[in-house]
């Protein structure tokens, strides 16, 4: 599985309610939830975000409560992966049922810009920085997990 999109770089402890505001808990209609994702950090971002593009955060991102309408609402706007040094671990596994790709890298999260323009390729496990031309090592995708992200979450790959 490969993705290629520019990036909008977040800090650290970026939190559930922050990612998606408990106001917003409603629906679990990810293109209604997109209206209003991160929204607690960047005003615009739901406006500015493009299919394909990356989140690219610092530390501890998904941390706070147990919502999996966090990485719905990043999948609606159409963000094709995630990208920090850690996420908490109910958010990590959240994503993965809900179908959205998160990789671990402090230095692709440390040294990734605003606007920077990445290509991820899961199965390899190889983030570049096409705008900084350096290249990334991560653990490569297991072919489970890459199933179930291909599926569009666990549930659609059980079935």
């Amino acid at each position: 599985m490969k993705f290629k999109g520019k990036v909008h770089k977040f800090g650290d402890d970026v939190n559930t309610d922050e990612i998606i505001p408990a106001k917003y808990l409603v629906t679990t209609n990810p293109k209604e939830l997109a209206k209003h994702c991160l929204e607690g950090r960047s005003k615009n971002f739901a406006r500015k975000v493009r299919p394909g593009d990356i989140i690219v955060a610092g530390r501890n991102f998904g941390c706070g409560s147990s919502r999996e309408h966090a990485p719905l609402a990043i999948k609606g706007c159409g963000v094709s992966c995630v990208i920090a040094p850690s996420f908490a671990r109910i958010f990590f596994r959240n994503c993965i049922n809900m179908g959205l790709p998160i990789l671990e890298s402090k230095e692709a999260a440390k040294e990734a810009r605003q606007n920077d323009i990445l290509q991820i390729d899961l199965s390899k496990g190889e983030i570049k920085n096409i705008s900084r031309k350096k290249i990334y090592r991560v653990p490569p995708f297991p072919k489970f997990l890459q199933r179930i992200i291909s599926s569009g979450g666990l549930m659609n790959s059980i079935r």
